[in-house]
């Protein structure tokens, strides 16, 4: 097996899952029934930085809400896939559309609707708190639970090993 800061290096681009990934399970209910949930500004700005950087960027969420594609498409991130049943239809559709391969892709997922999807991409990586069933097929668990700052810790070690961290462009406004 390859070292894992090697395997880091293919990665050329990056899809997310969203509840568990960048909000914590954990989330309160407003007196109408919405779900709130709560992002790390790390996160934030890890996915303003992807982008920036020419990062294809992804987001496919089972759920839907209309304030999760808000909040991603003020990052710069416009390919939010939203209340999707099969997530390797979107994940196909999203490869095809930037003509990736698989095994160039991280996907961070947490749960079990994660698992079809994790299992095509190369670099499959999930948040501390993540089910058992997906810590068992991720290449990489990060120490950092979901929600807090888990998606930084995944996206700043592709960046490190791929000498796109801290160059001259992180301290430039990224929007």
């Amino acid at each position: 097996m390859k070292l894992f800061k090697e395997e880091l290096k293919k990665v050329e681009a990056f899809v997310f899952d969203v509840d568990g990934v960048f909000s914590r399970h954990d989330m309160n209910i407003s007196p109408s029934g919405d779900l709130i949930r709560t992002s790390c500004t790390k996160d934030g700005y890890a996915m303003m930085y992807c982008v920036k950087k020419g990062y294809p960027v992804c987001i496919i969420s089972g759920g839907y809400a209309p304030g999760v594609r808000e909040r991603f498409n003020k990052l710069g991130i416009t390919e939010v896939y939203l209340g999707i049943g099969d997530k390797v239809l979107a994940l196909n559709e999203f490869l095809g559309k930037h003509h990736l391969q698989p095994e160039h892709v991280m996907y961070m997922g947490d749960d079990i609707p994660d698992y079809n999807v994790m299992k095509i991409v190369g670099m499959p990586v999930c948040p501390a708190d993540a089910c058992e069933e997906i810590k068992a097929i991720s290449r990489y668990v990060s120490d950092v639970p979901g929600g807090l700052g888990c998606v930084r810790d995944v996206v700043a070690q592709v960046l490190k090993a791929r000498g796109d961290w801290m160059d001259t462009d992180c301290h430039v406004k990224c929007m």
